[in-house]
């Protein structure tokens, strides 16, 4: 029997990891400091808990997100197993019931024979193996106790959360249901505006007061979670081009494109709630109510829970973890997470399963698999593990996976077929690394 592998962090990523090694067959103590300890962000004590959107992205080939999902899949991910258990109506989007998702991950973890849970806050960096996987919100003393490791040092930058809306409480007769471009059924509501409603929207919006958090600064703000309001500011005609782009829907009242659209997409598996997509934010709770309720339909939406913005932290990871992400230092210890750099819920959990399926050949004296740079479980760990002078947090995208070597000029066309050879790569590594 191997000896037990400390798992920090009942996250995406530490769930992840600690489903992967007990599969095969590793012993896992997984550390989770909920209920006893709650982050600023966490509210439930269920394991995986999605506080920003309940979107998990694209599925589709063309789409990195999608390509991600296909290659966990292939590695049996459990939480993709618990999204397919708890999925929305999206479109062409992976959407889930954040209660049942959360469940379906805490239940297979809390009954797995090989999986001990204790709930209780860890401190100080454990000993090897282990993987931590405490994510951004990282609690003070631990991340104190990362940063005196050497050579590690912490960077962060700012995260928002969209609001969540009834309902019951929307004015249905001003908005339609349907995805962009035909993309699955009448998943999301869409709220079209005018260009004069959205021209009063958008000067409320840039001049609504902000609620201040600590040490912020714009330059902090990680692109993919910018906060609406500050996108706004950009220029008045930014949101068309962004959350409340207006393409691909017709509102069958007019049977034309609106000027703009703000959508909603359902938050649990009843469709009582609604979250309102790229509205990241943070506004004053009375300004949200006073500038969001000027979005048809939402005159008096009934919010079950205003945006917020909180920091997070991430660590400078080129300078000391490695392709696998374990450390330099010492390779039966590794990270995993949004805390290494990667940024996502299905990035995170894939540095997870990168995380341990690599760590658990290690423990069992096998090669450890090399994804190399045509899968994204491969070019996300380059991504995170490679110098570039300005270490930034990554999503998936197709720019990091290594080129095709011919041209092709259709872009759906170009990314399909650089999917396909990262299957193809993913289940020869499989195989070759008895995966």
């Amino acid at each position: 029997m191997n000896d037990a592998v400390t798992v920090v962090g009942a996250g995406l990523a530490g769930c992840e990891a600690a489903w992967q090694l007990a599969k095969r067959g590793i012993p896992v103590i997984l550390y989770e400091m909920k209920p006893v300890c709650f982050s600023p962000a966490h509210t439930k004590p269920g394991f995986a808990e999605l506080v920003c959107s309940n979107s998990l992205k694209a599925e589709y080939l063309s789409n990195a997100s999608g390509l991600l999902k296909a290659e966990m899949r292939l590695l049996d991910s459990l939480i993709l197993k618990a999204a397919d258990e708890a999925r929305l109506p999206a479109g062409g989007a992976l959407a889930v019931d954040r209660d049942i998702f959360s469940g379906c991950i805490t239940k297979a973890l809390e009954e797995h024979p090989l999986v001990t849970v204790r709930r209780e806050r860890i401190d100080e960096v454990p000993s090897s193996p282990a993987i931590v996987a405490t994510g951004p919100l990282t609690h003070e003393k631990l991340s104190e106790s990362i940063q005196r490791m050497p050579g590690f040092s912490a960077l962060h930058f700012f995260d928002a959360e969209a609001p969540i809306v009834t309902r019951d409480s929307l004015d249905m007769s001003r908005i339609f249901a349907a995805s962009r471009y035909d993309r699955g059924a009448d998943d999301y509501l869409n709220c079209p505006m005018t260009q004069e409603e959205y021209d009063a929207f958008y000067d409320a919006l840039v001049s609504a007061e902000t609620a201040p958090v600590h040490e912020f600064d714009k330059k902090q703000v990680f692109e993919g979670c910018i906060a609406v309001e500050i996108l706004a500011q950009r220029g008045r005609q930014t949101l068309c081009y962004g959350p409340m782009k207006p393409v691909g829907l017709a509102d069958p009242k007019t049977g034309r494109m609106p000027y703009a659209v703000v959508q909603l997409r359902r938050d649990n598996m009843s469709g009582t709630l609604y979250n309102l997509v790229g509205f990241q934010t943070r506004l004053k709770f009375g300004e949200q109510k006073r500038v969001f309720s000027m979005i048809p339909g939402l005159e008096n939406a009934e919010f079950a829970r205003y945006g917020v913005m909180h920091r997070n932290t991430y660590l400078n990871s080129p300078d000391v973890l490695g392709k696998n992400y374990q450390t330099k230092a010492d390779p039966l210890l590794r990270f995993a997470g949004q805390m290494t750099g990667v940024e996502g819920y299905m990035e995170s959990a894939a540095s997870g399963l990168t995380a341990a399926v690599s760590l658990a050949n290690c423990l069992e004296g096998k090669p450890e698999p090399d994804f190399g740079s045509q899968t994204l479980l491969g070019a996300l760990a380059g991504h995170v593990c490679t110098q570039t002078g300005d270490f930034q947090p990554m999503n998936a995208n197709f720019g990091l996976l290594e080129p095709l070597g011919k041209k092709i000029r259709n872009k759906k066309e170009r990314y399909e077929l650089m999917s396909a050879r990262s299957l193809e790569r993913m289940a020869d590594i499989i195989q070759t690394y008895k995966l």
